[in-house]
């Protein structure tokens, strides 16, 4: 069951908004609907874990991170996406992403030693500079204006 409910959230986002839809859920209930999808599958996976032992007492410290920076940014990041166009949300998201995943696959490479740790960053790197040039040519040829007509657009589409 587990499984099911992670692919459902991860890799099929369509199947649960396909049900969210016919469940009479508008566009704009489709978030917390899915939030709450994730809190359940987030929640289920920790219990799993801990009842499996897979938690180390190191790892409780980390809660202490965790905690306050969900507290803060849930309702910062709430404040934020209502006030930015959706559309560079998503580019800064998607550039969040692709710094995380260029440093991932730097420390991979080191870890199996494909590469020594000096040449290994230059993934991360040219990751940073592809999305550097991407993000450069996204906010000198943005339009605000046609971002909310398509963003009007979709959510006709959507409703």
């Amino acid at each position: 069951m587990l499984g099911a409910l992670c692919s459902l959230t991860t890799i099929s986002g369509p199947p649960i908004a396909m049900l969210f839809n016919n469940q009479g859920l508008v566009k704009h209930e489709f978030r917390p609907g899915l939030a709450l999808v994730r809190v359940v599958e987030s929640s289920v996976t920790a219990f799993v874990y801990y009842q499996l032992g897979l938690f180390i007492y190191e790892s409780g410290s980390l809660l202490y991170v965790f905690v306050p920076s969900v507290m803060l940014g849930v309702p910062l990041g709430s404040y934020v996406i209502r006030r930015l166009d959706p559309e560079i949300f998503r580019r800064i998201c998607m550039s969040f992403d692709a710094w995380i995943v260029g440093f991932g696959l730097s420390r991979v490479l080191i870890e199996v030693d494909l590469v020594q740790s000096a040449w290994a960053y230059s993934v991360m790197a040219a990751a940073i500079l592809i999305d550097l040039c991407l993000l450069y040519l996204f906010f000198t040829t943005h339009n605000p204006i046609w971002s909310k007509r398509r963003s009007r657009r979709t959510a006709d589409i959507g409703a």
